[in-house]
């Protein structure tokens, strides 16, 4: 699958589907790009409007149409769980999602190669499928041969003063990352409105 240019996708969907659209640099070449540019004032449809969410979220997660569409159809079938919830927690506990969460990566893109390429253990056993979900308890650690690559290069100091989400954190004396809880993430942290995504598809 081609990606489209991220500075393209963030024009249409936001800065914050990406962290590399989300720096004054990317402010300052929107802004130069078209600096009288106002936002479309036909107001959208709520079809058009639960679409743009859905796309925001498959951005944001790096996500094919198809798995989304299972991650939704599996929260959906859920009974007595708060459905918004439960989807931004099965999308957080995917592996690349870890791995970027943990700081070892700086965009969900680059964690997911960190995966795909073997370079990440789940509980000792080395894990190459980016959609793993991992369970609280795990062990998520950097493969023994990666260890010296130069993309880990210095990540033994940055975890000395690395901020982890409350639900993640790094044993310095086993060098493993464990997950101790499940995934909660504030209103303010989620860049897409979930609901809207549930109606998209239950229309």
């Amino acid at each position: 699958m081609i990606n489209p240019p991220k500075y393209k996708v963030a024009r249409k969907l936001g800065p914050a589907v990406f962290d590399k659209t989300q720096t004054q640099k990317y402010a300052v070449r929107a802004a130069r790009r078209n600096p009288t540019a106002k936002k479309n004032s036909r107001q959208k449809t709520d079809y058009g409007l639960q679409l743009l969410e859905k796309q925001r979220a498959k951005a944001t997660y790096g996500l094919t149409e198809k798995k989304m569409v299972n991650y939704v159809a599996a929260v959906s079938r859920l009974k007595g769980v708060n459905t918004n919830e439960k989807l931004i927690e099965i999308l957080e506990r995917r592996l690349d999602n870890v791995v970027y969460r943990l700081g070892l990566a700086n965009s969900r893109q680059f964690s997911r190669q960190m995966v795909s390429h073997g370079h990440i253990c789940v509980n000792g056993k080395r894990v190459t499928i980016p959609s793993f979900s991992v369970s609280v308890g795990d062990e998520v650690s950097i493969k023994e041969g990666s260890l010296k690559s130069k993309m880990f290069e210095g990540v033994e100091e940055k975890m000395k003063s690395y901020n982890f989400p409350s639900w993640l954190n790094y044993n310095p004396s086993k060098k493993v990352f464990l997950v101790q809880g499940l995934p909660k993430l504030a209103p303010t942290e989620i860049m897409f409105n979930v609901a809207a995504i549930f109606q998209y598809y239950n229309r």
